[in-house]
């Protein structure tokens, strides 16, 4: 991947760096803080996540602030509308103010108990985009929305692969350290991008992986397990397929490393790189034209789907 842009080059949009047909950002895709799942009535900490903004900023502040006006005009306190959609006092506050991201089953809820006429609905994708720091929101929207994605991984599992203890694991692991609530963000947030799976038209998906990546055993045996065991469920859905690059392979057209091709619901086709916590989304026809071509020698080079199944099949017995 080449150098990110220069600051003297660059125009700074929706937390993005913006250059020449490419958006550089600060850290990497999966790095993104997730939702968490809902809250027991009387938890002592509120659901829901902290957004990547400042409190008080963005449509999650818009969203508290109409959630706020509908249950006063309900005449309901936070306690009684809490114990309507199944949340503490506590968690309806924090959504109120800002301060956390509401799950969008919450406002689903919310919607049809304070009679709000699909007005808390109407914010419901914006708000979840809020989940994401926001140089990867533009990325998450188009991965979501995505007609065609090509993924090639040559360090970790893809995150749309991942099982929760794989993406704990991998995050347990980073330097500097992670506290626990953001490690469990994190899980969240990674977990909920595989709703892609349940979308409906289906998107082609290609996922070609890396040998060495099946076999580092990231978490531990069991933790392995469960994600070779998670790779051959997914990889038996009709509109997915999964390849290895064997380490045997003497010729490797991807020694330049991971990227996901994106053929967006436009029709519009984008490359997404990353490396070391920076990230690199290509707009330029060029540029994506050469990733694209990359990926299919790759494809070619790599193991058949049926007989990577063979190969994870193989590894799950020696475990």
């Amino acid at each position: 991947m080449g150098d990110a842009p220069s600051r003297s080059a660059c125009t700074r949009a929706g937390g993005a760096v913006y250059a020449r047909g490419r958006v550089a950002a600060v850290r990497d895709d999966d790095a993104g803080a997730g939702r968490e799942p809902v809250e027991p009535l009387g938890a002592a900490e509120p659901a829901g996540q902290r957004p990547e903004d400042e409190p008080g900023q963005g449509v999650v502040t818009a969203f508290g602030r109409q959630l706020k006006l509908f249950r006063t005009r309900a005449g309901l306190e936070r306690a009684e509308f809490g114990k309507l959609v199944g949340y503490a006092a506590q968690s309806v506050a924090s959504f109120e103010q800002g301060r956390r991201i509401p799950p969008s089953r919450f406002i689903d809820r919310a919607d049809e108990v304070l009679d709000a006429g699909g007005v808390l609905k109407a914010l419901k994708e914006e708000v979840a985009r809020a989940q994401y720091p926001a140089f990867f929101r533009d990325a998450a929207r188009l991965e979501a929305e995505a007609l065609e994605l090509f993924l090639y991984a040559t360090q970790a599992v893809p995150g749309l692969l991942q099982t929760e203890e794989y993406t704990r694991a991998l995050l347990a692991m980073r330097r500097p350290l992670l506290d626990e609530a953001t490690i469990e963000q994190r899980v969240a947030s990674r977990a909920a991008r595989q709703d892609i799976f349940g979308r409906w038209p289906a998107p082609l998906m290609s996922f070609v992986i890396d040998e060495a990546v099946l076999r580092r055993p990231y978490g531990g045996t069991v933790v392995l397990r469960g994600v070779l065991e998670q790779i051959l469920l997914i990889g038996q859905k009709r509109n997915v397929e999964i390849q290895v690059m064997p380490v045997s392979r003497e010729d490797n057209a991807g020694v330049d490393g991971p990227f996901t091709l994106i053929t967006t619901r436009t029709g519009d086709h984008v490359a997404y790189l990353e490396v070391q916590g920076r990230s690199i989304l290509l707009t330029d026809r060029n540029e994506v034209r050469s990733v694209a071509a990359r990926h299919g020698i790759i494809r070619s080079q790599a193991l058949t789907p049926q007989e990577t199944t063979e190969l994870v099949e193989k590894l799950l017995g020696e475990l």
